[in-house]
């Protein structure tokens, strides 16, 4: 009997069973949000009816059976009965609640053919319809039948196109092409929404600097020594990020800023990408870029955005909307982002994910490049033709929204990090404790230390050298005997070996990091050694493959470890001397030994002072406003040429600026007022011209001076003019007349030099210990 019984009732799962998964299925790979429900065909679901009526009619005699069985028997009579009553009560109301699940189960199946039966005889039309769909020519769709035929041939290739509904026919083709991506035009028989207006959209919630981190450090999230180094890293400098916030918001008071939903993906932390910074945050490894990302996430939080943060690719496709497959199909609803910051990882990882949406959405991506990515290396085609592909770069971005750790390039966006900012009480007490013969290496990393016996023995001659060299069990051969080696220091700790000692010395590596800031804000003086030649991708095999050609011009090569603090901080602060001349190696360590110094943090490395810079980013840095392009030389008609220029000859000077009488300004940022228009000499960038006059290159200002008749007004003549893509354009070739127009603007760039041109440069002013913004700029 309970064989019977159990016989039954299992039966009864697997019917149910089968009967949900003929009706929906969860594909392998899927995630939670992307459970597709599908409805089978007729003629299958009429099959499985039938299947289900038999074995509903099984069951049910099984039960009559049973029942029988039981009112035939004296089994449950007697006390010598060898089974209990009580024991079968239970399997009685068991078999009755199987008896009123058999009878639900009847009644669904019922209804469901009923609505099969409906929905054939309705859809007799449509389905018609859809057998019978063709390509239609519309010339606003030049490249439907291309696609068409690529679905044809490949539509089983991603489970995603099944999920929007893709099955084989020619109109389900259509549909797809037409409501889910844009390449055909919709078909008539389609149900279509009539266009209504719509409502205007509602006023945006406003942002509001914010008192507290603690909701931020819960977003971050845990699981990973790299996320707890961040929350390390807020947590320190919290009250830094509280004060700064706001003296900010002292100086905004009355501004309308709007609240941002920004998405935050650590690319370079995701399993997918080998995360090999989490595994070596115990181990010295390099941390410059945990560093920026925790400041990153406290700025924007500070400033008031809605923020998500993540650091797995299921957790990205989850924001975003990514369908079941394998990233060839647009997302399943619109970016609920204003913003996503990035690294190269996440956007790999993105346009992996993302299908035709990547390129619809790109505009909203600020991507966290360290070393920056130059025009040249950004546009694909050309990067290609001209020999400027790497493994990094051709992404065809608008080069500012790559957002560098130092102000590589003005073509890049200066995004930075912060130092610890001291008081004056603060700074009297360190200038009191410093020990005038205590040096530390810059160097956590072993390797670092070999080869550099010779600098050590001199240094050695004068100071007390401290290293922090990370180490489990031996002592690294590298470091000599006569270095005290602290192994790998917490920060704070760090930081206080920073407080005492007057030298921070570097060896070369590792390249722009922000120890050699902290060291110059706790007092110390930094000495680096002078490249000669400077290191570019060139010659250097760091370099090699990074986006940027670095190349042996004044700003843009490394020319040191640290050009920032070379070119923007310098003595007495910053000491860079050529370390293969011993003499004046010596010399340096003798005068720096002597030379008074006060902390010193520049204003942009302040919390204040990125609050300030990622404020004005927000605010006014938008991409996804396209800008119509310089007219063709094969196109340009009288009809089409531009009106005058807005430029004119500055008062006694020979550059141009924006002339009071223009009658309109453009609604530019920066704004047009602090542009100034001045011609390189041959062999110079246009970087290293405005720096020349106390200037920045300003990137966004090549659309106003990319004419024929700026040429004119800086008495430049011109025997030709020609459109041509080409990063150094516009410019002119002197020697033989000729004047070249920029054809492509993804090009435009402060970058690059030639000894045949001189550039036409646009240069602005900037705000004092800011260089990423002009005077009007906030």
């Amino acid at each position: 009997r309970i064989f019977v019984l159990g016989i039954g009732f299992f039966t009864l799962c697997f019917l149910m069973t089968s009967l949900g998964g003929q009706f929906s299925a969860k594909r392998l790979g899927d995630s939670p949000f992307t459970i597709r429900t599908e409805v089978m065909g007729a003629l299958e679901s009429r099959g499985v009816l039938r299947r289900m009526s038999d074995m509903l009619e099984m069951l049910m005699k099984r039960m009559d059976i049973l029942a029988r069985l039981e009112n035939s028997t004296d089994f449950h009579k007697g006390d010598e009965a060898r089974f209990p009553l009580d024991r079968f009560q239970p399997a009685a109301g068991l078999m009755e609640r199987i008896q009123a699940i058999a009878q639900n189960v009847s009644d669904i199946a019922i209804k469901v053919d009923q609505i099969l039966r409906n929905s054939l005889l309705n859809g007799k039309g449509i389905e018609g319809r859809r057998d019978q769909c063709e390509v239609p020519r519309d010339p606003k769709y030049p490249d439907c039948a291309g696609k068409v035929e690529w679905m044809r041939a490949r539509w089983t290739s991603d489970p995603c196109y099944a999920f929007f509904g893709v099955d084989g026919t020619e109109c389900s083709f259509l549909i797809y092409l037409s409501e889910v991506e844009w390449f055909c035009p919709p078909l008539p028989w389609r149900n279509h929404t009539v266009a209504v207006p719509s409502p205007p959209p509602a006023p945006r919630a406003q942002a509001a600097f914010r008192r507290d981190l603690a909701r931020l450090l819960e977003l971050i999230g845990t699981g990973k020594e790299s996320l707890s180094f961040m929350k390390k890293r807020i947590r320190h400098l919290a009250q830094q990020w509280l004060r700064a916030a706001r003296r900010l918001e002292q100086r905004l008071a009355g501004r309308q800023r709007d609240q941002k939903n920004i998405l935050v993906h650590i690319g370079f932390l995701t399993e997918e990408s080998g995360d090999v910074f989490s595994p070596r945050v115990l181990k010295g490894g390099p941390l410059g870029e945990m560093v920026q990302w925790a400041d990153i996430l406290a700025a924007l939080f500070m400033l008031g955005h809605s923020l998500r943060v993540t650091v797995s690719l299921k957790e990205l496709q989850s924001h975003l909307g990514v369908p079941p497959g394998r990233g060839n199909c647009p997302l399943t609803s619109p970016l609920p982002f204003d913003l996503i910051y990035t690294d190269y990882h996440g956007l790999q990882q993105m346009k992996q994910h993302m299908g035709l949406s990547f390129k619809k959405y790109r505009c909203r991506v600020r991507v966290i490049d360290t070393f920056g990515t130059e025009p040249a290396y950004n546009h694909e085609e050309y990067a290609t033709l001209r020999g400027y592909r790497t493994n990094w770069g051709y992404w065809n971005l608008q080069p500012s929204q790559f957002m560098t750790m130092f102000p590589h390039t003005p073509d890049n966006s200066f995004m930075g990090f912060v130092s610890e900012e001291l008081n004056q009480t603060e700074k009297q007490l360190i200038k009191a404790n410093k020990v005038s013969s205590m040096a530390v290496v810059y160097g956590k990393e072993a390797s670092i230390w070999k080869g550099k016996e010779k600098f050590l023995a001199i240094l050695n001659k004068y100071m007390e050298i401290h290293g922090t060299v990370y180490y489990e069990t031996q002592r690294p051969p590298e470091v000599p005997a006569f270095v005290k080696n602290h192994g790998l220091l917490p920060q704070h700790e760090f930081q206080q070996l920073l407080r005492k000692a007057k030298l921070f010395i570097g060896f070369g590596f590792p390249y722009e990091g922000p120890a050699p800031l902290e060291a110059i804000a706790n007092g110390c003086v930094f000495l680096q050694a002078r490249f000669n030649p400077p290191h570019s991708s060139l010659n250097h095999e760091f370099f090699r493959g990074k986006p940027t050609s670095r190349e042996a011009s004044l700003e843009n090569s490394v020319s040191s470890q640290h050009p920032y603090a070379e070119d923007f901080i310098g003595k007495p602060h910053v000491w860079t001397v050529d370390y293969n001349n011993s003499e004046e190696f010596e010399a340096a360590i003798k005068t720096i030994m002597r030379t008074q110094v006060d902390p010193y943090l520049p204003y942009e490395y302040t919390c204040e002072g990125m609050l300030e810079r990622i404020h004005a980013y927000i605010q006014h840095q938008d991409f996804c406003t396209t800008s119509s392009l310089p007219p063709s030389p094969k196109t340009k008609t009288p009809a089409m040429q531009s009106p005058p220029s807005p430029l004119a000859l500055s008062p006694n000077s020979t550059h141009l600026v924006w002339s009071p009488s223009a009658g309109w300004a453009p609604q530019a940022w920066p704004p047009v007022a602090s542009l100034q228009v001045w011609v390189s000499e041959p062999q110079h960038t246009c970087t290293e011209t405005c720096r020349h006059h106390g200037l920045v290159c300003e990137p966004t200002f090549f659309r106003f001076l990319n004419k024929e008749e700026v040429f004119l007004q800086l008495s430049i003549a011109c025997d030709s003019t020609e459109y041509e893509m080409n990063h150094l354009y516009p410019a002119v070739a002197e020697n033989v007349r000729e004047c070249y127009l920029q054809k492509e603007p993804l090009l435009f760039s402060c970058a690059g030099h030639h000894a045949k041109y001189r550039r036409l440069c646009p240069c602005r002013d900037f705000r004092q210990g800011q260089v990423a913004l002009c005077r009007d700029c906030l």
